[in-house]
């Protein structure tokens, strides 16, 4: 099986990795998808949205894959698969981070805390950066600094059409609105850019 401009990974179930590529933190989840697209970047993510569009298949995304509902995989249909995307790019002069989408909260941690910085993350290093911010995200910095929410910047997004855009309050910005909280399923987030605050 191919997928049309697509440089990453391809797992079908009779891939030596597919049962480990299936599996996410809640064990109980027991799911079967047609193929698993392990995404290298961007570009391997809107790939692999207009495959499934033009198969018609069920698409269901993994970031951290720490997702304990199992939304992370489906039967039947694809997971695009963010796993393997997880870079940390700090800018301690701006205090921003760009993020990828399979990334931790271990690996953000990880890269600003070496700039003595931060921003709200999860409770436990191993919670994916996606889930945690699409959901709101509490954190132990939340009392000062807000909800990983609040700090996020800007997204970039692949839409259901397979398209890259940027949302942030300037550009999209009824997309973001719908990221930060509004509710809907409006593409994959490849990379979140957020705030980040001096720790101490």
């Amino acid at each position: 099986m191919e997928i049309d401009g697509f440089r990453g990974r391809l797992i079908t179930a009779d891939h030596p990795d597919y049962h480990s590529a299936r599996a996410v933190w809640n064990g109980a989840v027991d799911r079967r998808p047609r193929l698993i697209a392990r995404c290298t970047g961007t570009a391997d993510v809107a790939a692999a949205v207009r495959f499934a569009r033009n198969h018609d298949l069920e698409i269901a995304v993994r970031g951290g894959g720490h997702n304990v509902a199992g939304t992370a995989v489906c039967d039947d249909g694809i997971v695009v698969d963010l796993s393997a995307m997880r870079a940390v790019w700090v800018d301690p002069a701006g205090r921003t981070a760009r993020v990828k989408g399979g990334a931790l909260w271990g690996d953000v941690d990880h890269e600003t805390q070496a700039h003595g910085l931060a921003t709200t993350g999860g409770i436990v290093g191993h919670t994916g950066v996606a889930g945690l911010t699409l959901g709101g995200g509490i954190g132990f910095l939340m009392r000062a600094h807000g909800l990983t929410v609040d700090n996020l910047l800007a997204a970039e997004v692949v839409t259901a059409e397979g398209s890259i855009v940027q949302a942030s309050a300037d550009e999209h910005p009824d997309l973001f609105w719908a990221l930060r909280g509004g509710g809907g399923n409006f593409g994959i987030v490849a990379s979140f850019t957020f705030r980040l605050c001096p720790l101490g």
